[in-house]
């Protein structure tokens, strides 16, 4: 008699893990086909747009409109994969919702390349190779359309994989996978290479540097004293008005650089003016919020919340300004190509609605499929709070702006990473206590050295993640090549046609 009551509840429970099987199917689908249909149709709205409004180029206008199509397809990609790095440190600081950084990030990324992206894409569109007379007009405008198609494949493929891969490793093996095969090695400016993976080595190690600094700075000054609130009282300001620094000498060297050329002497006055207008402004609002606030790290944590968006969002603008040479570089290269008398030897003009392509479709490419990654990047290489993100996206946004005004297109994925690990290996350091006897009442309580050896130390050490050393050696070795690879292919395939 007991036995149909209990078949009917299993029946019941079948059902309903059933229809929760399906609910689920049906929400992933639907997270799949939005994003991708969005996608699809401002693809097809930059394509309509460039293909109806270039009357000048004549019988040109198909390359370009199909190249503004592909460059719209690799920014979407950027902002899907690249931008995580960005604001990956305010989610992981549990300062920012995803919501809140997708925002930020859309408006200042848009800003950045708006505003500043210029000088980066002319590295990106004519400085890693150099086609003179050993290419045609056709071959150099198949060169960077292999060369942005199959980086923008690539970096979807690792975006689908959930591997934030470098886009600026992407682009250039691209350009210089599809000029190798246009034109042999002899194509390729090497000291411009030579340049640009010198600055691959050294941006990551500066971000760690740099963000070590910061936090050896705030540990020592804040965290490590007696009475925080005062010390927070004093130095909080002084982290403020650096930030505010930092921002307005990249302003005056490259934000503004399209209305306004100030000097070396201009650009000094005026960072130091909005280190003190930042720095006086901001000790009042500091002072009210530690009457509110206990003596505890973790209330002090929270006096860092306001500059930490602020970081944030100067990151953003930064990678705005870097990476949208990656997405529209190639394709202001074929735009500078088309119409009467344009060749290979034309000099590199920037369009406004070039730009524009760049600067939304990584905005769209964010908002649509980035969700995900920033909570990969914020969460699972190390355990970060408000101060330890802020050095993070400080000194992150430092690297990138100071290589921008070099016209280097850096990683920013390696500098993310670099500062990451920069902050997670400083708080090992500090914490090793192979620099001191061990706590009372640990069981290896002789020396040092016992404990260095004892399971307890080696779980103190683990501050990160060591796996995303060989995340990180995979980029660097596999992204070059691969895009490469797939840009020779393509090329090939380009002039097959």
């Amino acid at each position: 008699m007991s036995s149909t009551p209990r078949k009917t509840e299993n029946r019941y429970v079948n059902d309903l893990r059933r229809f929760s099987f399906v609910q689920s199917q049906t929400g992933l689908l639907k997270s799949v086909t939005v994003p991708l249909g969005l996608s699809v149709v401002f693809l097809a709205v930059v394509g309509i747009y460039v293909g109806s409004t270039q009357e000048s180029l004549g019988e040109d206008w198909l390359i370009v409109a199909i190249a503004a199509v592909v460059g719209g397809y690799m920014a979407l990609n950027i902002g899907a994969n690249d931008v995580a790095n960005n604001m990956g440190p305010a989610v992981g600081g549990r300062v920012l919702t995803v919501a809140g950084a997708i925002l930020i990030a859309a408006v200042c990324e848009s800003a950045g390349a708006l505003l500043a992206g210029g000088d980066v894409v002319k590295t990106v569109s004519k400085g890693i190779i150099s086609p003179g007379g050993s290419v045609t007009v056709g071959e150099f405008r198949d060169l960077m359309l292999a060369a942005l198609f199959a980086a923008a494949l690539w970096i979807n493929l690792a975006t689908i994989l959930n591997a934030p891969v470098s886009t600026t490793h992407s682009i250039v093996g691209g350009v210089l996978g599809a000029g190798i095969a246009a034109a042999g090695f002899g194509l390729v400016n090497w000291t411009t290479m030579g340049a640009i993976a010198a600055s691959w080595v050294i941006s990551p190690v500066f971000g760690a540097l740099c963000a070590a600094a910061i936090l050896f700075v705030i540990k020592k000054k804040i965290l490590f004293v007696e009475d925080r609130l005062s010390a927070a009282k004093t130095w909080v300001p002084v982290m403020i008005g650096l930030m505010a620094c930092a921002f307005a000498a990249y302003m005056a060297m490259k934000g503004l650089k399209k209305i306004w050329h100030p000097s070396l002497v201009e650009i000094v006055l005026y960072a130091v003016a909005a280190f003190l207008i930042a720095y006086f402004l901001s000790r009042p609002y500091i002072a009210r919020r530690v009457l509110s606030l206990t003596n505890s790290r973790k209330d002090v944590y929270r006096l860092f919340d306001v500059p930490l968006i602020a970081g944030a969002a100067l990151l953003s603008f930064a990678h705005g300004a870097n990476d949208v040479a990656n997405a529209v570089g190639p394709l202001a290269a074929i735009v500078s190509t088309a119409g009467e008398g344009a060749g290979i030897e034309s000099k590199v003009t920037i369009p406004l609605w070039v730009m524009a392509i760049g600067a939304f479709g990584i905005a769209f490419g964010l908002g649509l499929f980035g969700p995900k990654l920033i909570a990969v990047v914020g969460e699972k290489i190390t355990r970060l709070n408000s101060p330890r993100s802020y050095c993070v996206a400080l000194s992150a946004a430092i690297t990138v702006l100071i290589a921008t005004t070099l016209g280097l297109p850096v990683s920013s994925t390696h500098i993310a990473v670099g500062a990451v690990f920069g902050v997670g290996f400083l708080r090992e350091f500090l914490e090793n206590p192979n620099k001191r006897k061990v706590r009372p009442g640990h069981k290896l309580n002789e020396t040092a050295e016992d404990a260095f050896n004892s399971k307890d130390y080696r779980s103190v050490r683990r501050l990160v993640r060591r796996n995303f050393v060989l995340s990180i050696a995979a980029a660097w070795i596999v992204t070059v090549p691969a895009s490469a690879l797939l840009a020779a292919g393509v090329y090939a395939l380009l002039r097959s046609l």
